[in-house]
C-alpha cells in the first residue's frame, strides 16, 4: 500500500489542549497538501477551520472528550453546535461508567440521540478499548451496531494506551457490516498504519503518518515505532 493510499485514510489530528489557531491552520494545510481523509481538531477552531478550507478537506470534532461522562443532552447539543458549526464528522465518547454498570440499552439509546444531533454527518462513537474487558468490548459492538452510529474507534489517544492489532480483528469481527472501524492512539509506523488497514479499519487518527511523509519527502529515513 503506498503512502499516499494510507494518507487518503488518515483522519490527520491536533487534539492538544494548548492547541491555537496557527497550529491548527498548519494542520489544516497538511490535510490539503497531503489528502488526509479529514482533520480532526478541537471544537472550539471548528468555524474558523471550516471557513479556512471551505469544501477543500473535511473538519471532523470532538465531544464529550476525553472522559465521556457529559450527560447525553450536553453530547447532543455539542454535536449540533459542532454540525452548525461546519464539522463533516464528529468522534463522541462512550460513557464508560456506564459500560461498567453494563447499561447497555442507555449507551445505544445515548449514541443514537448524539446520532440524530448529526443530522446526516458522519458520526464515530470512542469506546476506549485500553479500560475494557474483552466482553464490554463485544457488548459495545453491539450498541454502536444497533444506535445507527457509522464508526466504531479504538481510543481517544488521552488514556492509559491506544489502538492494538488485537481490537481491531475483534472489531471486525464483531460489528454489524455497516459499521466502519477507526484505530486511533499510538499509530507510529507505515508498518503498523497498513497493518491497521488490512485488518479492517478504514479510518486511522493520528498526526505521526503526514510526519512521516515529510521526513520521507527530506530524504530522512524516519525509525519505526511499535503502536500500543
Amino acid at each position: 500500500m503506498s503512502i499516499t493510499e494510507i494518507l487518503a485514510k488518515c483522519d490527520h489530528t491536533l487534539l492538544t489542549q494548548t492547541a491555537t489557531w496557527p497550529q491548527i491552520r498548519g494542520v489544516c494545510d497538511d490535510g490539503l497538501r497531503y489528502h488526509t481523509a479529514s482533520v480532526c481538531i478541537p471544537a472550539s477552531f471548528v468555524a474558523r477551520a471550516k471557513a479556512y478550507v471551505g469544501d477543500g478537506l473535511p473538519i471532523c470534532t470532538v465531544i464529550g472528550f476525553p472522559n465521556g461522562y457529559d450527560t447525553t443532552a450536553a453530547k447532543c447539543f455539542m454535536a449540533s453546535d459542532a454540525v452548525a458549526n461546519g464539522a463533516d464528522e464528529v468522534d463522541m465518547v462512550i460513557n464508560l461508567g456506564w459500560a461498567k454498570e453494563a447499561r447497555w440499552a442507555d449507551i445505544t439509546a445515548e449514541i443514537a440521540a448524539v446520532k440524530a444531533a448529526c443530522g446526516d454527518k458522519i458520526l464515530k462513537v470512542i469506546i476506549e478499548t485500553c479500560l475494557l474487558t474483552r466482553e464490554e468490548k463485544i457488548a459495545l459492538c453491539r450498541c454502536v451496531s444497533d444506535s445507527g452510529a457509522d464508526f466504531i474507534k479504538t481510543s481517544t489517544g488521552f488514556s492509559t494506551a491506544g489502538a492494538t492489532f488485537e481490537d481491531v480483528k475483534l472489531f471486525a469481527e464483531q460489528v454489524a457490516p455497516h459499521v466502519k472501524i477507526k484505530a486511533a492512539g499510538g499509530i507510529g509506523s507505515l508498518e503498523d498504519a497498513e497493518t491497521f488497514l488490512s485488518l479492517g479499519a478504514d479510518r486511522l487518527g493520528t498526526s505521526r503518518i503526514v510526519k512521516l511523509a515529510k521526513a520521507m519527502e527530506s530524504g530522512e529515513s524516519p525509525a519505526r515505532n511499535t503502536s500500543y
